[in-house]
C-alpha cells in the first residue's frame, strides 16, 4: 500500500499547481467576460467552455501532437530541459490547465456578474483606480466564487483520466496519477488498491460537491 502514496502525492501536486495557475489566468478572463459587451464574447465563452463537451481523448490527442519535438513548442521545451513535453509532469500540468479552465472561469464569471456597476462607480468616485477597485471591492464581493472555482478546479484535476493518459501515459513517479493508478490496478486485478483509491476519490468528490452546494445556497450561482 505504500506504493499508492506516489500517485496520491503526484495528483495532489498536479491539482494544487493547476488550481493556482488557473486562479491567476482565469480571473482577468472571467472579469472581462462578465463586464464586456464585445460581440466576440460568445465565441470566447464557447472556446473557454469547450473542454466541458469535448471528449478528453480528443483534447489529449491534439495536445500530444502540439507537444511533439517536431513542433516549435515541443522543440523549445526539449532544448531548455532536455526532456520532452509529452509524457512529462510539465505536459500534464499544461493539459490540466486547459482541461480544467471552464471549472475556474465559470464560477468566477458568475460571481463577477453579480457585482453591480454602481458599486464600482462608487469606488471610482472615492479615487480608486481600476485595479484598486478590482482588488479592494470586486474580489472581496466575489470571494465565494473564487473559493468555488478553486475547489472545483482542484477536484476536477484529481479526477482527470483521458487527458492525462493521452499526454502523460503511465510513468511511475512522473505521470502516474490516481486515476491512472486505479486503471492499472484493475488491469492487474489488484482490487484492494483500486477500492482504496476509488473510495477515497468518491468520498472526496462528495465532500467537494457538498461544499459547492453550500456556497451556492449562500449566494454563488453558476451560469453565463
Amino acid at each position: 500500500m505504500s506504493d499508492l502514496w506516489g500517485p496520491v502525492w503526484l495528483s495532489l501536486r498536479l491539482a494544487g499547481l493547476t488550481t493556482l495557475i488557473l486562479l491567476v489566468l482565469a480571473m482577468p478572463l472571467a472579469w472581462w467576460l462578465a463586464r464586456t459587451r464585445n460581440p466576440i464574447r460568445p465565441f470566447i465563452e464557447a472556446l473557454t467552455a469547450l473542454p466541458l463537451v469535448l471528449p478528453p481523448t480528443v483534447l489529449g490527442f491534439y495536445l500530444l501532437l502540439l507537444f511533439s519535438p517536431d513542433t516549435p513548442l515541443g522543440a523549445g521545451f526539449l532544448r531548455l530541459t532536455g526532456d520532452t513535453l509529452a509524457f512529462s509532469f510539465a505536459g500534464l500540468l499544461v493539459a490540466s490547465v486547459l482541461y480544467s479552465l471552464p471549472f475556474a472561469v465559470q464560477p468566477l464569471q458568475a460571481a463577477f456578474h453579480t457585482i453591480g456597476h454602481g458599486t464600482l462607480e462608487a469606488a471610482a468616485t472615492l479615487g480608486a483606480g481600476r485595479f484598486d477597485a478590482f482588488r479592494s471591492v470586486a474580489l472581496p464581493l466575489a470571494r465565494r466564487g473564487v473559493l468555488t472555482a478553486a475547489v472545483l478546479t482542484f477536484a476536477h484535476t484529481l479526477g482527470e483520466f483521458g487527458v492525462v493518459l493521452m499526454v502523460g501515459g503511465s510513468i511511475p513517479g512522473k505521470t502516474r496519477v490516481i486515476s491512472i493508478e486505479i486503471y492499472s490496478a484493475v488491469e492487474t486485478l489488484d482490487y484492494q488498491a483500486a477500492h482504496l483509491l476509488s473510495g477515497g476519490l468518491l468520498v472526496f468528490s462528495f465532500l467537494v460537491l457538498t461544499l459547492v452546494y453550500i456556497l451556492n445556497r449562500r449566494g454563488v450561482h453558476f451560469g453565463g
